[in-house]
């Protein structure tokens, strides 16, 4: 199966949901165009990451305005939408959370980020998640982590032991760690032998330059695409038959020795 990916590196407004919100139904519009098969978006798109005044109360409740914009649009355009992730506030409490919807506007996915970046302070500010991502987009086996998540492999690799084929990393990642960006991305789709989609903020966001540089990842680890630093839509095709020779060729999910893998 072949499916093409729309990668919207979106450069987003510290702090101003509402124009952020205006920002990305016209840039899922304009992606439209181009008659993708799946589109995705950065982290905490809605917010910019992160305002800690105020985020409470400009956090998304209940994820409602986030399923308001992404839900109809997919039913409309018969497309799926990776919403990237929105700060969602449930109670008192906010997660870091994408919703994932099919092209019938149908939530299959709700996923909060595992792992918190404690040099920003966001374990103080955001509730990390406590269960792993696994939907399917036109039958095909996906899952996600969610920036500062891709740093953790051990964790990327037990969702690929549940038979992956398309994996997802919405990021607002900083360009002074941009290397780090591009290299961990790279290095979890070789050793995990499917295809990733990581779509990282791009341009400036609240004094802070963003790494941009998404990309659109093969088994082998070879670029389909590789965006700038800006803001910036683009588009590449996946192809499952390119899964099965990788994994044929090199079988490494046959040859590993599951007794010498890390134990907590």
């Amino acid at each position: 199966m072949k499916l093409r990916i729309g990668l919207i590196q979106m450069q987003v407004e510290m702090g101003n949901p509402k124009a952020n919100f205006a920002h990305a139904k016209e840039l899922l519009e304009k992606s439209m165009e181009r008659k993708p098969d799946i589109l995705v978006l950065p982290e905490t798109w809605n917010t910019g990451f992160f305002p800690k005044d105020h985020l409470l109360e400009l956090s998304d409740e209940d994820g409602k305005e986030t399923t308001a914009l992404l839900s109809p649009l997919a039913e409309k355009y018969g497309i799926n939408i990776v919403g990237g992730t929105t700060a969602v506030r449930i109670g008192k409490d906010v997660y870091n959370r994408s919703l994932v919807f099919d092209r019938k506007g149908d939530l299959v996915s709700s996923f909060d980020k595992m792992h918190g970046f404690s040099l920003s302070g966001e374990p103080d500010y955001f509730r990390m998640g406590d269960h792993l991502a696994h939907f399917k987009l036109d039958g095909i086996p996906c899952s996600m982590a969610i920036c500062y998540d891709i740093r953790f492999p051990e964790l990327i690799r037990r969702e690929a032991l549940q038979g992956v084929d398309l994996f997802f990393v919405p990021a607002a990642w900083p360009r002074i760690r941009n290397a780090h960006w591009v290299g961990l991305n790279r290095a979890r789709a070789i050793e995990n032998q499917f295809y990733l989609a990581a779509v990282n903020e791009g341009g400036q966001s609240g004094g802070l330059d963003y790494a941009g540089e998404s990309l659109l990842l093969d088994p082998w680890g070879e670029d389909i695409c590789h965006l700038g630093t800006g803001e910036e839509i683009a588009f590449g095709r996946m192809d499952t038959e390119v899964i099965k020779e990788v994994r044929t060729k090199i079988n490494v999910f046959r040859d590993r020795r599951p007794e010498w893998d890390v134990v907590g």
